[in-house]
C-alpha cells in the first residue's frame, strides 16, 4: 500500500485504481473489471473497489418446506466452485419430496455483543452486576437511542478474575445485525461506565462469539437457532440412494457422532457449511459466518425401515436487508425464494436449514453406499 501511496495510485475512481493494481503487480485484470452493478452503489460493502470476482450459480431443487415461516416449493440458488456440489443437494432434495417434503422452524432468533469490562475484584464485578439488574430498563433505553430496529432482550454476566463479560442478546429485526447491535452496545456500555466505574476494555470480549465457533454459541445459540427434519420411506431410501435407512443411521452414528467426538469438532455433520456457503455467497450474507452454520447436529434414526433424519443449527445468522442483501445479483437471488425485504428472515433461515439436511441426507447416503468418490468421478470432479 506504501508503494501506491508513492506512485499517487490510491484514487476515487474503479478503473484508475485498477490500472494502478496492474501496473503496481504486472497482472492482467481484464476479466475482475467485467461487473453489472454500480461501483458507487457498492462503496457501503467494499473499500478500495477495482472490479468483481464472478462465482457460478446454480439451483437445487424445488425442495418442499412445511416450516413456519417458509412453506411452500423453493429453487435454491447456490454459489459455488466446488463440482457436484449442486448435484448432490438436489438428489437429496428430491428424495425429501418424495417422503412428503421436510418440516422447519425456528426455535430462537438473538443476536449477541458481549463486551468486557476491568473492574476492581470481585466485589466491584458483583455490585456493577446489581447496578444493571437494578437499572435495566436504564441500559435498555441507551441501547434502544441508536436504532429504531434492534431491541435488548437480555444481558447474562460472566466473571473471571478482573474482567467483567457482559453478553447482551438483542432482536435484529430482518438485519443479522452484528454492526446494530454492536453500535446499541457501545451506548450501553458508556452508561455502564458512568454508574458503575467498570472500565471498558472492549466491546467484544469474544464471549459473543463472533465468527469463530464456540461451545457459547452451540449450546445458547447466536442468530436463529433452526430444526429441519424429514421421514423418508425406506422404499425410496433403497430405490433412490441404493442402500438402506440402517445402514444411513449406522454412518451418520459412527462418522458424524462418534467420530466428531474423537476429533473434538464442535458439531456433528458431514459438511453442513458446504450448504450454508453456497446459499450465503449467492444471497449476499456475511461469508464469515459460515462457521457458525458449521456447527449443526445431525441426526438419523431407523424407524420400522424408514429413514428419519434431522438437523439441528444453533447458528444461523442471516439477514433479508442489509449488508450485501441490496446487491443486485444476490437481491435477485433472494428473490428466487421470496426472502428480498422486510419480514424474511426467518424464512430464509428456515430455506438454510432445509438446504443442509438435503445436502446431509445425499452425502451420508453415499457413504453409505460407497458412492462418494464414485460420484464426484462420474461429474468429472
Amino acid at each position: 500500500m506504501k508503494g501506491l501511496k508513492n506512485r499517487g495510485y490510491l484514487r476515487t475512481d474503479v478503473n484508475e485504481r485498477r490500472r494502478a493494481a496492474e501496473e503496481f503487480t504486472g497482472a492482467e485484470l481484464e476479466n475482475i473489471s467485467k461487473y453489472c452493478f454500480s461501483s458507487e452503489k457498492a462503496s457501503k460493502n467494499i473499500e478500495n473497489m477495482i472490479g468483481a470476482v464472478q462465482i457460478p450459480l446454480g439451483y437445487a431443487g424445488p425442495v418442499r418446506i412445511a416450516g413456519d415461516f417458509a412453506q411452500g416449493e423453493f429453487l435454491i440458488p447456490l454459489a459455488t466452485t466446488e463440482g457436484a456440489l449442486v448435484a448432490s443437494i438436489a438428489r437429496g432434495m428430491s428424495v425429501i419430496n418424495e417422503g412428503g417434503g421436510a418440516t422447519a422452524s425456528v426455535l430462537s432468533d438473538t443476536m449477541t455483543r458481549a463486551p468486557v469490562f476491568r473492574v476492581d475484584g470481585l466485589d466491584h464485578a458483583k455490585r456493577t452486576i446489581g447496578w444493571i439488574e437494578d437499572n435495566f430498563a436504564l441500559v435498555e433505553a441507551a441501547a434502544a437511542s441508536t436504532t429504531s430496529h434492534g431491541k435488548l432482550q437480555g444481558i447474562e454476566p460472566f466473571i473471571s478474575g478482573r474482567g467483567l463479560y457482559l453478553r447482551f442478546s438483542y432482536t435484529t429485526g430482518d438485519a443479522m445485525g452484528m454492526n446494530m447491535v454492536t453500535i446499541a452496545t457501545e451506548a450501553a456500555c458508556e452508561l455502564i461506565e458512568e454508574h458503575t466505574g467498570a472500565q471498558l476494555v472492549s466491546v467484544s470480549g469474544n464471549m459473543c462469539t463472533d465468527k469463530k465457533p464456540a461451545a457459547v454459541n452451540f449450546i445458547k445459540g447466536r442468530g436463529k437457532t433452526v430444526v429441519a427434519e424429514a421421514r423418508i420411506p425406506g422404499a425410496v431410501v433403497e430405490a433412490r440412494l441404493h442402500t438402506t435407512s440402517a445402514q444411513i443411521a449406522e454412518t451418520n452414528y459412527r462418522k458424524n457422532l462418534v467420530g466428531s467426538v474423537l476429533a473434538g469438532t464442535m458439531g456433528a455433520n458431514a459438511h453442513a457449511a458446504n450448504m450454508v456457503a453456497a446459499l450465503y455467497i449467492a444471497t449476499g450474507q456475511d461469508p464469515a459466518q459460515v462457521v457458525g452454520g458449521s456447527m449443526a447436529v445431525t441426526s438419523c434414526e431407523d424407524i420400522d425401515g424408514d429413514l428419519y433424519i434431522s438437523v439441528r443449527m444453533p447458528t444461523v445468522e442471516v439477514g433479508t436487508v442489509g449488508g450485501g442483501t441490496s446487491l443486485p445479483c444476490q437481491s435477485e437471488a433472494l428473490n428466487m425464494i421470496g426472502c428480498a425485504g422486510d419480514g424474511k428472515s426467518k424464512k430464509l433461515s428456515e430455506i438454510v436449514a432445509a438446504t443442509v439436511l438435503a445436502g446431509e441426507l445425499s452425502t451420508l447416503a453415499a457413504q453409505a453406499a460407497r458412492h462418494l468418490g464414485k460420484s464426484h468421478n462420474a461429474l468429472g470432479r
